[in-house]
């Protein structure tokens, strides 16, 4: 076998020109692709919608505060008859013409057994009590047994008379507080009205007693039946005359100066009709 010729070697002058190209283009590619990469970077970032500015929710109104309820009854329609068949009312001698004079009947008027309750006494006396309809004696209660046996719609108290004769305004206020608070608790359903002390005769009352102590414990009734959420009405003046006595028209002539006839009576109980608790 002939030998083989031998292989001839590469001219390695003739690649420098190529091996520059190939530079060139590799430079060139790097170039591109950091070109391509960050553009598309910048123009996804260009391109990323901005999210919507939160939208405010509107802050709510407070409720307006409620219109507290005064504590006097005002001037309302007459409420009729009606309205004075669901009243029972409590008092001393001044409550109890009421029945004695046959105005109303017995079973809507509470006094003790003498017709004469005392404030300072109204845990201790009891009651004349009648049930609605009925006839005959009447059964002798303590007045919280009254309340919680009878739990009447509405209570109007007319009460204190003799109590300014005998109490300093802290040792009255006291007592009433806690006939009300009683009362409460018997019947907390039971719609009650403090009224005010009629006028007196200042040339007749018994000692101890006058207009000016009259009008100062009504301020204090008032002051009470605000505290104990329970409503005032306040009936003295349509019984004064000019002078600020009982009006001679509406005294029933016993010579006391404290009690009504029937005229004062209803004027009271018309009073009370157009002064309803609504």
């Amino acid at each position: 076998m002939a030998p083989l010729p031998p292989v001839p070697r590469r001219n390695q002058t003739n690649n420098a020109p190529i091996r520059a190209v190939l530079c060139v283009l590799l430079c060139a590619a790097c170039v591109l692709s950091v070109y391509f990469l960050f553009g598309r970077e910048e123009s996804s970032a260009d391109s990323v919608t901005p999210s919507p500015a939160p939208t405010a929710v509107p802050t709510a109104e407070p409720s307006p505060e409620p219109t507290p309820i005064p504590v006097e009854l005002g001037e309302t329609e007459d409420a009729g008859q009606e309205y004075i068949d669901k009243i029972v009312f409590l008092g001393d001698s001044t409550t109890y013409w009421l029945a004695g004079y046959g105005v109303l009947p017995f079973s809507q008027v509470w006094c003790d057994s003498i017709g004469t309750l005392s404030l300072f006494n109204w845990e201790i006396d009891t009651i004349a009590y009648y049930e609605p309809g009925g006839s005959g004696s009447p059964v002798l209660l303590y007045l919280k047994d009254c309340m919680a046996r009878r739990q009447p719609e509405i209570l109007v108290i007319t009460l204190g008379l003799n109590g300014i004769a005998l109490l300093n305004e802290q040792e009255f206020r006291d007592y009433y507080v806690d006939m009300l608070a009683a009362l409460q608790q018997a019947s907390p359903d039971t719609k009650i009205i403090c009224q005010s002390i009629y006028p007196v005769d200042d040339s007749q009352v018994p000692e101890g007693i006058s207009n000016a102590k009259v009008v100062a414990a009504n301020g204090w009734i008032r002051d009470i039946a605000e505290q104990m959420g329970v409503r005032y009405l306040y009936s003295h003046d349509i019984l004064m005359d000019e002078t600020g006595n009982l009006r001679s028209d509406y005294d029933n002539g016993d010579g006391m100066g404290i009690h009504l006839d029937t005229d004062g009576l209803n004027a009271v109980l018309q009073f009370i009709r157009t002064h309803a608790w609504q």
